[in-house]
């Protein structure tokens, strides 16, 4: 945070030199605090609706804890993904309340009260190999303050598993879809559910499979329209997303829940039309 950046636009703001409108607009731009070995962009939750994530995967744990101790000053929640145990020892000890997925290998810190959404995002996964990946979309989505339901282990090759929850899934907002080998689940869900379906394709799988590249093509050249897809592994991307859409979603719906306009399509206005001659 640049402070006499900050006090000269806040005096600008007082004194009416400068508009609210103008001051959000410059507030998206602020400079990032430089901390020699990264920039952290403590502006991001404004810009793009939540905070910098960290990716701990090439840093070290001395790197992790500084950037994390930074992002958390602010007072916003923290996410940190592919995270060791090590980094989340060094973490804790400084953030009592921090928490650590083994599994997804994330670091999650809440520091503000959660508003649910009212939709759910649907985290579903092929097999439990492909858990790993399943559980970061999750804790993403729910340090992003979205509710989730978790489906794991109803691949392809025992469909009446994913069809024993075809009326639950139907009621998603959004669901995400995990799996390795081929990656054909993606384009079963894609089948049967309304919502838009983000594909995660896992480097789960023997040999043909490429580490993750079958399953990406299979998912890229799915037949089921309302499939897209992420990298490989990367739940982070796939949760990311998920939350935006459903945020986008409750909005939409709330304006939708608007008196209807007349003049307009009755069938689409919710108006019945008016009987001939009716005044």
């Amino acid at each position: 945070m640049n402070e006499t950046a900050l006090r000269e636009l806040l005096d600008s703001l007082r004194t009416g030199a400068c508009s609210v409108d103008a001051a959000v607009a410059r507030l998206r731009s602020l400079p990032f605090e430089d901390i020699g070995f990264a920039k952290v962009d403590h502006h991001r939750a404004i810009r793009c609706g939540f905070p910098e994530a960290i990716y701990c995967e090439g840093k070290t744990i001395e790197q992790v804890t500084a950037i994390f101790s930074r992002c958390a000053a602010i007072g916003g929640n923290v996410l940190a993904t592919r995270a060791s145990e090590a980094m989340f020892q060094s973490v804790a000890a400084g953030f009592d309340n921090a928490r650590y997925n083994r599994a997804a290998r994330t670091i999650v810190l809440r520091q503000q009260e959660p508003v649910l959404s009212e939709s759910t995002v649907a985290i579903i996964s092929a097999g439990t190999s492909d858990m790993p990946v399943a559980e970061e979309a999750r804790e993403t989505c729910e340090i992003m303050d979205q509710r989730t339901a978790t489906y794991y282990d109803v691949g392809v090759a025992g469909i009446h598993r994913l069809l024993a929850h075809a009326e639950a899934l139907n009621e998603s907002g959004v669901a995400v879809v995990v799996a390795g080998m081929e990656g054909a689940l993606a384009s079963v869900v894609g089948g049967l559910v309304q919502c838009p379906v983000i594909a995660v394709p896992t480097s789960v799988g023997y040999g043909a499979s490429f580490h993750g590249l079958a399953a990406l093509l299979g998912m890229l050249n799915s037949c089921s329209a309302g499939v897209t897809v992420v990298n490989i592994d990367n739940g982070f991307g796939a949760g990311h997303t998920a939350a935006l859409i459903n945020r986008r979603l409750v909005c939409s719906n709330k304006k939708s829940a608007a008196p209807p306009i007349h003049g307009t399509d009755p069938a689409l206005s919710g108006l019945a039309p008016r009987a001939e001659g009716a005044s």
